[in-house]
């Protein structure tokens, strides 16, 4: 038996099997034959299938690949996936005229429902459950503050953020202020808060912790604690979900069972945002596989995600599907949808 290491222990041959393995069975959702491998790489690889056996043991030993129990043939492993992903998949571009087409047709949506159409688009065109998060509030640079009194026991703070971004929180007030008073209050947030950052509210008004119990102190209190609320949200509102029957239409999803899991995850908003918000840091596209990703719901699955940028904020664009999916594809979807976000937003 043969012992890799990595897989860069791999050879051509290896490397050229373990490639058709996983590509065929992306196309096909069943498991791979040595006779099939044969045939697909009669002319790159010429090889019988007894050789081609012997290495797709070697492959299933080194758990590159896995022997279901009800077939002769093989599937991909998570680690099989992972390096086709990382080493054996070939890259091309989507086709220009379909670039074309998703960035002219989002260039030309209003610029209020952009995210929500492009998450229609992808998952249309990608056959996958789609996912675009609006761009995080925490590092949204801040315009301008202003804080209107409602009523007697009411006010009401407009924030005005960079991108044309509005936002605007109620706060419960029973305090003692003038009307001079309360704009010479806006006036001070305004000097320490304009052209910072949300998530830099804290540090901006250290003293809103301080127990003096002035209407003034009070009242930034309650500005920082409500306001600084935005730079920590995001739950289920902040993402546009599309597709989700989509997933229900793939063939490795018919047993009941596993329709459940598919019903579990589509219905699971907030963990969606969760795996979605772990990779926003990531440089480039990030791709996780199966148990790679730290939510059990997910072990089925892959996700495939990356960025865009609105002024200093990010948002993310994604989606999720079987582990079998068409990498090169879901890659180039999102790199171009989360481009035209970049330039749009």
């Amino acid at each position: 038996m043969k012992v890799f290491k990595s897989p860069e222990d791999l050879n051509e041959r290896e490397r050229t099997i373990l490639r058709a393995i996983v590509h065929l069975f992306i196309l096909h959702a069943t498991p791979v034959g040595s006779r099939v491998v044969s045939r697909y790489l009669e002319r790159e690889l010429p090889l019988s299938p007894a050789t081609i056996r012997n290495v797709m043991s070697d492959l299933e030993d080194a758990g590159f690949i896995m022997h279901p129990h009800t077939s002769a043939g093989r599937m991909p492993t998570d680690l099989g996936y992972r390096v086709y992903v990382d080493y054996l998949m070939k890259m091309e571009l989507l086709p220009s005229r379909e670039t074309e087409t998703v960035v002219n047709s989002l260039m030309d949506t209003p610029k209020e429902s952009v995210i929500r159409e492009a998450s229609k688009m992808l998952g249309s065109l990608s056959h996958h459950l789609a996912l675009v998060e609006l761009p995080q509030l925490r590092d949204a640079v801040v315009e301008r503050v202003e804080i209107l009194r409602l009523s007697s026991d009411k006010l009401l703070v407009v924030i005005a953020l960079e991108s044309d971004v509005v936002r605007t929180v109620s706060l419960e007030w029973d305090g003692n202020l003038t009307d001079v008073r309360l704009d010479e209050i806006t006036r001070l947030i305004n000097e320490r808060l304009a052209g910072r950052t949300l998530s830099q509210l804290p540090l901006l008004f250290p003293d809103s912790t301080s127990d003096d119990a002035s209407a003034a102190r009070s009242l930034i209190r309650l500005f920082v604690e409500h306001v600084g609320k935005l730079a920590t949200t995001s739950d289920s509102s902040s993402i546009h979900l599309a597709g989700r029957q989509n997933l229900l239409q793939l063939p490795e999803f018919e047993d009941p069972a596993r329709m459940r899991s598919v019903i579990e995850l589509i219905e699971n908003e907030e963990v969606i945002v969760h795996v979605l918000g772990s990779t926003r840091d990531e440089p480039g596209v990030t791709v996780k596989i199966g148990n790679e990703i730290d939510h059990d719901v997910f072990s089925d699955y892959s996700l495939v995600a990356t960025t865009f940028r609105s002024g200093s904020m990010s948002g993310s664009v994604g989606l999720i599907g079987p582990k079998r999916m068409d990498y090169n594809r879901m890659i180039n979807l999102v790199n171009v949808v989360s481009g035209v976000l970049s330039r749009k937003l």
